[in-house]
């Protein structure tokens, strides 16, 4: 009787973004289940699936799109779903990195270590020639008429 265990509660979805909005996001909701985090520059989209919550997608808020973090190879950029790409910068990648780990935190995520290294990008496109996987590609001596 003196040693029985307090049974532990899951927040919702809902407490967990009130939780974030007390943290200093500024929330929006996308929906029933989806909602927009912001902080100073950087942007997520966070939804809740079977009760927990999943980030979809976090980068810099450009205009009203989320500007994902791409490796080009040569260069990072943030990238939009309309293929609008802006340089990132230094001050860029710590404010994502920033935000990236308070979000985890604020929605009760597990933080994983390679992630806690620095910003972890989630698309590689180093490939820059064009049509590589689409068979034999033209050759620049043949002359499509």
């Amino acid at each position: 009787m003196f040693f029985r265990r307090a049974k532990t509660t899951v927040p919702t979805f809902e407490e967990r973004l009130q939780q974030l909005q007390q943290a200093g996001f500024t929330i929006t909701r996308d929906g029933s289940n989806s909602a927009r985090v912001n902080r100073g520059l950087c942007t997520a989209v966070v939804q809740e699936k079977d009760g927990v919550p999943y980030v979809v997608s976090v980068g810099l808020a450009i205009g009203k799109e989320v500007g994902v973090l791409t490796d080009l190879g040569y260069q990072k950029v943030f990238e939009t779903e309309s293929r609008r790409r802006e340089p990132a910068l230094a001050a860029q990648l710590k404010a994502l990195h920033a935000f990236t780990e308070d979000l985890r935190e604020g929605l009760g995520l597990t933080s994983l270590y390679n992630e806690g290294l620095g910003t972890v990008n989630d698309r590689h496109v180093y490939d820059r020639v064009t049509n590589r996987d689409a068979g034999i590609p033209p050759r620049p001596w043949d002359k499509r008429l």
